[in-house]
Parts: C-alpha cells; sequence; structure tokens
C-alpha cells in the first residue's frame, strides 16, 4: 500500500466504502462505471491513465469477507469482478512459459482448472491461494502446451520442464464459494 494512502487513512478513519463503481473485466481492465452504467449493468469506461492504473494495482487488495477493493486514500472502493480477481495472461519467451496478472507481477501456478464455461483457471502458491482467469486471447497458447482429452475437460498443463499441472474441473457458478472471493460487493 502506498504510504500517501496509509498516511490518508489514519487522517481520515471513518470515510465511508464506495461499491459499483469499479470494475474488473475478463481481461483485465480496469473499468470505471458511473451511475448510468450501473443502472444499465454495462460494464463501464475502460481506464486508460498508466499513473491512475498503477495507483489502483499498487494498492488492490482483499478484506476478511474476501472482497476485493482499492484502497483510494481513505476510501475504499469495492471491485466488481467480471471472473476471479486475478486475471493473467499467457506468454512464452525464450520458449519458457510465463503466466503474468493484471498488475504485470509474475504469478506462479500451482493448480489449473477448467470450468464449465470452457475458461481455463489458475490458482498459486499463496495462503491463501489467489485464483486467476486466463485472458480469452491466450487459450491458443494454453492449448499449445497442454495434453487434453478428446472432450477438453481433463488431461495435463505442461508449465515447465518436469512440471506438469492435472487439469481439474470446477463449475463456473461455484467460483466465488471455491476460491473464497466476492464478485460483486455491491450486491451484498
Amino acid at each position: 500500500m502506498d504510504e500517501i494512502v496509509k498516511q490518508a487513512l489514519v487522517k481520515w478513519p471513518n470515510v465511508p466504502h464506495c461499491t459499483g463503481w469499479l470494475l474488473l473485466d475478463r481481461r483485465g481492465q480496469w473499468r470505471m462505471r458511473d451511475e448510468a452504467a450501473q443502472a444499465a449493468g454495462e460494464l463501464g469506461t475502460v481506464i486508460r491513465h498508466d499513473a491512475l492504473l498503477g495507483f489502483i494495482n499498487r494498492n488492490y487488495e482483499c478484506d476478511d469477507k474476501g472482497q476485493w477493493f482499492f484502497q483510494n486514500g481513505p476510501q475504499r472502493v469495492y471491485v466488481e469482478l467480471a471472473v476471479t480477481p486475478w486475471i493473467v495472461r499467457l506468454a512464452s519467451i525464450d520458449g519458457e512459459l510465463r503466466l503474468t496478472d493484471q498488475t504485470g507481477a509474475a504469478f506462479d501456478p500451482a493448480h489449473v482448472w477448467i470450468d464449465d464455461a470452457g475458461g481455463i483457471l489458475f490458482t498459486d502458491h499463496a495462503t491463501p491461494a489467489r485464483v486467476a482467469a486466463l485472458h480469452d486471447h491466450d487459450i491458443d497458447l494454453f492449448a499449445d502446451h497442454a495434453s487434453l482429452d478428446e472432450s477438453a475437460r481433463s488431461g495435463e498443463f505442461h508449465w515447465r520442464a518436469g512440471v506438469d499441472l492435472p487439469l481439474q474441473q470446477v463449475d463456473h457458478a461455484s467460483l466465488e464459494s471455491t476460491f473464497g472471493f466476492v464478485a460483486s460487493p455491491a450486491s451484498r
């Protein structure tokens, strides 16, 4: 958390929380959702300002209820999640696979999952484990490094030399309860 944010929390400890205004979309983009976007159930406008994106990424955390938020100075801005709290990109760099999350940080997978909607998810080695959905543009690269059965519902992901992660199944509708996060703090 940025030092300026810590100072603001001390100075103004009772600022009300905000919900519904910030969304992390399926492709790892932060989106601002004004009242009209919220009322229409729209994703909102993609945030493109580099300094603001960096500020959001550095101050993105989770509370004890599994609700993800951006600490904006003294105000906690709860995030609506299109899929999961983390979105990862898969790339092959110099012949080695790498996963990075929407903040640009490395993501080291411990497990790989496929949901009944065909989405690929990863959990990492953290305690509690972070869950991340694979960006849909990277599905082909994932498939190139996986051995899948005919249904593409089971098999292995060849992450590193000698490190094959078995593909586990999960119901899309149970992602929140399975991985312990709240997709829509605004609806609670």
